[in-house]
């Protein structure tokens, strides 16, 4: 990927805004995705949140004005197969593991994201920021705690889940600048749509026995029944992930992947919340230390730099 010369003005504080609010929103709508793993397969999710979600970015593009196609289609295409597979990934996680450790496991992807940035398309990241990036890594050390016992090889599925996300916001950066937050999110939802319907066709198709989609059945049971207060979550969650696919997406077009994935660390505490209060997931000591780091690297990567950058804008955003 080439560096971009010709990149417009960050904007740092809005960035940081739109990311926060986006985390705390996803964070919700995770925990219901979990509560939900015991009664609907995967692929519903994918299906019914996005049959509610793809309307309300219809309605929204029209109000705009915004176009439908994406400007350079084979990027938004990628982007959108790479966000499926972390999704993808995180959500089989999240019948085994508690959801603030699943939040931690796919949360190391800022320290992906950043590395990607800089090697792929020159990204620059300060040694002030790099030593965030490490203490922020150290906190997830803490939450995870590898070889230990309470330590599950399921971390690894969010773990792949955070290097897709990172390769989908390396490229919204360095390839889908241009490209319209709503475009790129109603995409997205169309790719969860596709993959969804696939699923589902290719399971039935096979028809697995009841041993096994025992194994698994969040990924291999076929299509389970819907009652209201299935469909009325999924609608939920559809404008949930509208309004959050559409903040990622902007954040990441407008400041430094580097910023904004440190800020992506609230999501871990709103996790952790939302665990307490749906499945009474109390974090322990260690846990609550690896966030206290996490939050702490955030604030030393975001702290603003004492030199000028080229082009850099001085003054409020």
């Amino acid at each position: 990927m080439a560096h971009r010369e010709d990149a417009r003005p960050d904007r740092a504080a809005q960035g940081v805004v739109i990311i926060l609010a986006s985390v705390l929103t996803m964070a919700f709508a995770d925990a219901v995705v979990k509560l939900v793993s015991s009664d609907l397969t995967l692929w519903q999710v994918f299906v019914a949140r996005s049959l509610f979600a793809i309307p309300i970015m219809f309605a929204l593009l029209r109000a705009t004005g915004v176009g439908l196609e994406p400007r350079v289609p084979k990027w938004a295409l990628l982007r959108s197969l790479l966000l499926v597979l972390t999704w993808l990934a995180f959500y089989a996680s999240l019948p085994v593991l508690s959801l603030s450790v699943a939040a931690v496991a796919i949360y190391t992807n800022p320290i992906m994201i950043a590395l990607l940035s800089a090697a792929l398309i020159g990204e620059p990241v300060t040694g002030r920021q790099w030593g965030g990036v490490l203490l922020g890594f150290l906190g997830v050390i803490a939450i995870l705690k590898p070889g230990s016992d309470a330590f599950s090889w399921f971390t690894l599925l969010p773990l792949l889940g955070a290097a897709f996300y990172a390769l989908a916001m390396v490229i919204t950066r360095s390839k889908c600048q241009e490209e319209a937050p709503l475009t790129l999110a109603l995409a997205l939802h169309g790719a969860f749509l596709v993959t969804g319907v696939s699923a589902t066709i290719l399971l039935a198709l096979i028809g697995l026995g009841d041993d096994a989609t025992a194994v698994f059945p969040f990924l291999l049971e076929t299509w389970a029944p819907m009652g209201g207060r299935e469909w009325g979550l999924m609608a939920l969650l559809g404008a949930l992930s509208a309004a959050y696919f559409v903040g990622v997406a902007r954040a990441y077009q407008i400041a430094a992947p580097s910023i904004i994935a440190t800020f992506d660390y609230a999501y871990l505490v709103s996790a952790a919340v939302w665990g307490f209060v749906f499945f009474s997931e109390k974090p322990g000591l260690l846990t609550v230390g690896g966030m206290i780091l996490i939050t702490l690297a955030g604030l030393l990567v975001a702290a603003p730099s004492s030199k000028k950058l080229p082009g850099e804008k001085v003054g409020p955003m």
